[in-house]
């Protein structure tokens, strides 16, 4: 799997996401997803995707949370703030509910 710095989320029924790649190949994880970049979920696969994002997001984080780089030049390490992934998940969500609703797909892949 490689990492990529940057992914954008994309479906014809939301407007795009991008996220650190660390945090969103964290969430495709969650899914249940190979972790590819690019990929894509069919309409008929994104509840079932969904639904494990839901249910892995409601267990104990097994590691340390996922941090974003830092935001300002010289900020230690400590200053950084830290986001759940929880809350980082939110924007997808709410992606794969319209997507689902409008039965059509969305995929994912490197951001420039």
């Amino acid at each position: 799997m490689v990492n990529h710095p940057l992914i954008r989320f994309k479906s014809p029924a939301h407007h795009d996401i991008l996220m650190f790649g660390a945090v969103a190949q964290a969430l495709i994880g969650l899914m249940g997803l190979s972790g590819r970049v690019p990929s894509a979920l069919a309409a008929e696969d994104i509840p079932a995707a969904r639904a494990r994002l839901l249910a892995g997001l409601e267990q104990p984080p097994a590691a340390a949370p996922i941090t974003a780089p830092k935001a300002v030049e010289g900020q230690d390490d400590d200053e950084a703030q830290l986001v759940p992934l929880a809350r980082r998940a939110i924007p997808l969500l709410a992606m794969l509910e319209v997507a689902h609703a409008r039965q059509t797909h969305v995929l994912w892949e490197a951001a420039a």
